[in-house]
């Protein structure tokens, strides 16, 4: 059964990521995500929403602009943006999420304060993992001309 036919019978979903992309806020393996039926209402900067990258590919991403004809999505530990999410891509919005057997909902303050802080530093954080990720290819190269 697809997500979406899920969510649209049973109005939620309970699961689990895969990957890395939500990292630190969902572990894979470890952490659970539960997301609820979009309403019509359209998303905000902020939401974490399950959308559809067609074929079927399914991602559990950040809103971090709410645009006329869509959204641009990142996730979390990501640094490349996703343009072009129209309203009809998502599925759900995160309502909540299990960690260590505990339930915790996005309306707690501490996972507001973390998502207002996660959605704010956005220009630094991916300056930051972009120059690691030159510096670890500048070095693999270096490594690799010395082994010549």
């Amino acid at each position: 059964m697809r997500y979406e036919d899920y969510i649209e019978k049973n109005g939620s979903l309970t699961y689990t990521n895969v990957g890395v992309s939500m990292l630190p806020l969902l572990r894979q393996g470890k952490d659970m995500f539960i997301v609820s039926k979009k309403g019509k209402e359209r998303c905000k900067a902020g939401d974490v929403v399950l959308y559809r990258r067609p074929p079927d590919q399914y991602v559990l991403h950040r809103v971090i602009e709410v645009c006329s004809d869509g959204y641009v999505i990142l996730g979390d530990n990501c640094v490349n943006k996703e343009y072009g999410i129209k309203e009809e891509d998502i599925i759900a919005v995160m309502t909540g999420y299990i960690r260590n057997g505990k339930e915790h909902s996005v309306s707690e303050k501490g996972y507001r304060l973390y998502s207002f802080v996660w959605l704010h530093t956005i220009p630094l954080r991916t300056g930051i993992q972009k120059t690691k990720n030159r510096m670890k290819k500048w070095i693999k190269k270096i490594v690799q001309n010395e082994k010549k």
